[in-house]
């Protein structure tokens, strides 16, 4: 006869037993599965590596050149405007108002053509005077030696009736008088002379400032600019506006530019340069540096030395006060 108590606990342990078995069964399970996993991401990232630097391998290429002596250029570049070779500011020496303008901008001159004129009224009333004056000077100076002429005879006269009468006649008075009177005569006449002097340096003068009255062109060129009109009034003085300039030759140019104090040893006259301006992209103008300035400009605590450049302007696409950027 079975043991019902034995039989009971023996069936409990192989089930508790058959519990520890599924649940170790189970554990070792997950645990394959997880290497698993590892197995296969570490083998996916393995083979995006090695696939990578494949790629990276194939698309890097490199070129190799001999090593080679030669020279080494320095550029220097700069900024500054063209203006004409030779550009001439024309004022006034006279205070008046404008009588006639006779040329415009862009007008060619020749050397001595009359560009405007001022009002004369003034200065023809001033040289009637003068002529007047002068006259009336000159007549002076032949009254004059009429007088020295007339006091000089009577005296004349008077001594050799002195010498024949032995001293008795004239009276010494008398005689002392016809000495002073001639004295008084040459006297007259020397200022009479100088007063002629005098009016004809003014005459002079008001003549000069007639012809200074028409405004000429000192030069032959073109008018870069015209400032005046016709009946405007101008005053002669340190501050007098200009009227008109003009360029000698647009045909030659210059280009002023600031070299910054870094780069000027390496800039030098005779050098070859070019540079190029905003109203024609693209274009190189040749030019040649003629000037480099001993003297600095500082400006806002920046040092600079003005250095030119000559610039053929043969098609005349140029202008004066273009901004150049140069080489």
């Amino acid at each position: 006869m079975s043991n019902p108590i034995h039989s009971t606990t023996n069936d409990s342990v192989k089930a508790v037993l058959a519990a520890g078995g599924k649940k170790k069964s189970q554990v070792n399970k997950g645990k394959w599965l997880l290497a698993l996993l590892v197995a296969g991401l570490v083998s996916g990232g393995a083979g995006y590596y090695f696939m990578g630097s494949s790629q990276t391998k194939s698309q890097a290429s490199y070129k190799t050149t001999p090593a080679k002596t030669g020279n080494l250029s320095v550029t220097v570049t700069a900024t500054g405007n063209l203006k004409p070779k030779n550009q001439v500011d024309i004022g006034t020496e006279l205070s008046g108002t404008v009588d006639e303008v006779l040329v415009e901008a862009n007008a060619v001159v020749k050397k001595g053509q009359k560009l405007a004129s001022l009002n004369t009224t003034q200065l023809q009333d001033t040289i009637t005077k003068g002529k007047a004056s002068l006259a009336s000077a000159q007549a002076k100076v032949k009254q004059s030696a009429a007088s020295v002429k007339e006091a000089r005879t009577k005296l004349n006269r008077l001594r050799e009736l002195y010498r024949a009468s032995g001293g008795k006649l004239p009276a010494k008075s008398e005689l002392d008088t016809a000495e002073a009177t001639l004295e008084r005569s040459q006297a007259d006449a020397e200022v009479a002379k100088t007063t002629v002097i005098s009016a004809t340096a003014e005459l002079r003068s008001s003549e000069t400032n007639l012809g200074k009255a028409t405004i000429t062109s000192p030069i032959n060129g073109v008018v870069l600019t015209r400032t005046v009109e016709p009946g405007q009034t101008v005053a002669s003085s340190l501050s007098a506006p200009t009227l008109f300039t003009l360029a000698e030759d647009l045909a030659q140019m210059e280009v002023e530019v600031g070299v910054d104090e870094a780069d000027v040893g390496q800039v030098k006259a005779g050098q070859k340069a070019e540079f190029s301006v905003d109203a024609w992209p693209g274009r190189k103008y040749p030019a040649e540096i003629t000037r480099v300035s001993l003297g600095a400009d500082a400006s806002e605590n920046v040092v600079s030395y003005l250095t030119v450049l000559a610039v053929q302007n043969t098609d005349l696409t140029l202008r004066p006060g273009m901004t150049a950027t140069a080489t």
